[in-house]
């Protein structure tokens, strides 16, 4: 039977490694046939998703984190509000990431036989 999760992430891309741990989760449950995955980025997680990050030789690239965990199906949204309060818009998310709300989120939540939050 398919389990149905939801992972949250709050945190900046970089910083901590509380972001890198919620995508590099969802990555990994997105491979397993018997999960369905959905990953929200909140507050400055947003950032996660920007397409063409430039980090130091060697280090996580969260956007295409999202991309390959898209490409096992994993659905990722990103709060407006908070892409609003960054000056980031949907144009500049990777591929597999679209603007939310807050009512997706909610929905997500109601969807989930599981929720993690990061």
């Amino acid at each position: 039977m398919p389990r149905n999760i939801l992972i949250i992430a709050n945190d900046p891309p970089y910083g901590t490694e509380r972001s890198w741990n919620a995508v590099r989760l969802a990555g990994s449950l997105a491979r397993r046939p018997e999960a369905e995955v959905r990953l929200f980025l909140l507050g400055d997680a947003v950032g996660c998703a920007v397409r063409g990050q430039k980090v130091p030789d060697g280090h996580y690239h969260l956007d295409r984190m999202i991309s390959s965990a898209a490409r096992h199906g994993t659905e990722t949204g990103c709060c407006g509000t908070c892409m609003d309060a960054r000056g980031l818009t949907e144009e500049q998310l990777v591929d597999g990431a679209h603007r939310s709300t807050l009512e997706q989120l909610t929905d997500w939540t109601l969807w989930a036989d599981r929720v993690i939050a990061f």
